[in-house]
């Protein structure tokens, strides 16, 4: 068992942010002079094809990247799209993008033409890049958003006349680029997510909330040496995560801070699976991961003795949903590295979890604020509840030093509404919410409790019931639908919609297949509604808002009965 030396570790941070800190210069250039021969990539694919990256190759092909954005008029702000799974040319699209100053935005590979549409044409995206599994997609939504000036497509194959292809774009430009000077507080990341209501909003990033997420990452990855004040890196470390790189678990929980330290992270382009995750791990020595409880449950179920692959891990984060006791007892007695569960959003990302190596987790809790984050759980008024109570989980804008705390986000993209709404107070030194019910006990350590909206996780995505319900209702046989949850043992919860029918229409086998397909078509696969019930009218408020929460407590009820 750990001896706890939490509150020591807590009470000696400080951060320490510059005031110019840019993410391309941390990730990638100081490595590029320091150690050009380190790996930073290792690519797998499910196609066979291997290969293996430097951090001067790196750092080559981002220059030659960044200065065919400039030819083509992306300019310092501009937001450039990234449409890609994991692979070098990620890694590459986010290190030029930095270097030039513009904005990265990363999308799912999942996306349907109308999920592109909505957030190309918000953010104003100049310039996209993005894999040929993305074009059909692409190519449909880009008619309607007049911005977007040119796809560059990676990968072999046919592209259109004012498509430009990645190798063609990056050959006639030279390896050397001077890349600008951006202040820790300049934007960086533009990432979309769902909400309870309505279109996703735009968490708009800046560089510092790198540095924001790094004492949580080390923390999660016991990446500390004897003495736990300063931070050691392990010479051997090589990380891998089926997290997708679109997302903030893949990009600022996965990608980035790996590089960061100047490690080799693993890009595995293909569909996880429990066999697979064991090849990877085995194969390129991974040190430290971080994966789901999705996947942790289907690689506990695949193998029972997992000692035989000889797998070399250290350390492991979850995240996204609870482990549970099963999982946890099986991460520590079988893989032999206790897990570390880990909470944070989009907005303010790696804020609550567990070290093993530096304090005693307890299984089924969220954990502790990592350091340099100040959490409590809040009431609705915004004052802290006592330890037991039940309350909204928020962090504060400020540590518990009076420091602004590096990992919030700026606000949202043009939503000056959302974001104040997001905080009790002002930005810049109050609580803001993050939407989950907890309980702290004595100690600090959180017990999750739910959700205070109806944002749900599916399998480990994030689901806001607005965009879909919002596809629904273009279908000409809806008149009106609510997404809820529906608990399920493999994935946490199913994506379940309530339809409401309109005149003329019949509520049949048919049309749940036609209404699965027409949101498949549209929004990203793990959106479409696994199950659809019909019903004659929804229930409703007095204001004539729906009462999801009747439909979820509904579900609850009979997934209860069923067991």
């Amino acid at each position: 068992m750990a001896a706890d030396r939490y509150e020591a570790l807590h009470a000696a941070f400080r951060w320490q942010v510059p005031a110019d800190f840019n993410i391309a210069e941390a990730c990638c250039g100081r490595w590029a002079r320091d150690t050009p021969k380190a790996t930073a990539v290792y690519f797998d694919s499910e196609s066979g094809c291997r290969a293996q990256y430097s951090y001067a190759q790196l750092q080559r092909a981002a220059n030659r990247l960044s200065n065919a954005l400039l030819n083509q008029g992306v300019r310092r702000g501009h937001r450039v799209a990234i449409v890609l799974p994991q692979r070098f040319e990620t890694a590459v699209a986010h290190v030029a993008i930095q270097q030039i100053g513009a904005v990265a935005m990363p999308l799912s590979l999942l996306f349907g033409a109308e999920a592109l549409e909505y957030r190309l044409q918000d953010s104003g995206a100049v310039l996209a890049i993005a894999a040929c599994d993305a074009l059909p997609a692409l190519r449909e939504a880009r008619g309607r958003c007049p911005a977007l000036r040119r796809v560059i497509v990676v990968g072999e194959c046919p592209v259109d006349c004012d498509e430009l292809p990645w190798m063609e774009a990056l050959q006639a430009e030279e390896a050397r680029f001077q890349r600008v000077v951006t202040r820790a507080d300049d934007p960086a990341i533009l990432i979309y997510t769902s909400g309870t209501t309505g279109n996703p909003k735009g968490a708009l990033i800046p560089q510092r909330a790198l540095v924001g997420n790094l004492s949580g990452f080390i923390a999660s990855q016991n990446w500390f040496g004897f003495d736990p004040f300063h931070i050691e890196r392990p010479s051997d470390a090589v990380f891998w995560s089926p997290a997708d790189w679109a997302w903030t678990g893949g990009l600022m929980d996965a990608l980035l801070p790996t590089l960061y330290f100047g490690r080799p992270i693993v890009a595995y382009q293909g569909r996880f699976s429990a066999a697979k995750a064991f090849e990877l791990m085995a194969g390129y020595g991974v040190t430290h991961a971080f994966l789901f409880p999705t996947a942790l449950k289907a690689m506990m179920k695949a193998e029972p003795n997992p000692s035989r692959h000889g797998l070399k891990l250290q350390a492991l984060m979850s995240a996204g949903e609870a482990v549970g006791d099963a999982v946890f007892g099986w991460c520590r007695d079988a893989l032999g590295v206790p897990v570390n569960e880990m909470f944070g959003q989009t907005e303010m990302n790696y804020v609550v979890g567990n070290c093993q190596a530096l304090w005693p987790a307890r299984p089924g809790s969220m954990g502790r604020a990592y350091p340099g984050h100040r959490v409590a759980v809040i009431d609705d008024d915004g004052h802290e509840c006592a330890p037991g109570q039940v309350g909204e989980v928020a962090v504060h804008a400020r540590d518990r030093h009076g420091a602004p705390d590096p990992v919030f986000f700026l606000g949202y993209w043009n939503n000056e509404a959302a974001t104040q709404a997001k905080f009790t107070g002002s930005p810049a030194d109050s609580w803001c919410r993050t939407g989950d019910l907890a309980r702290m006990d004595a100690d600090g350590t959180l017990w999750y409790e739910g959700r205070a909206d109806d944002v749900f996780k599916s399998a480990g995505y994030r689901i806001g019931p607005g965009e879909i319900e919002n596809c629904l209702l273009k279908h000409e046989a809806v008149a009106n639908a609510a997404v809820v949850p529906k608990p399920d043992a493999e994935r946490g919860a199913l994506v379940k919609a309530y339809v409401v029918l309109a005149d003329g229409h019949a509520g049949d086998a048919a049309l749940v297949e036609a209404l699965q397909a027409h949101v498949k078509a549209r929004l990203a696969p793990y959106e479409y509604p696994k199950e659809i019930e019909f019903i004659a009218a929804l229930p409703m408020t007095t204001t004539g808002k729906v009462q999801r929460r009747v439909l979820r407590l509904q579900e609850q009820q009979r997934a209860a009965q069923a067991a």
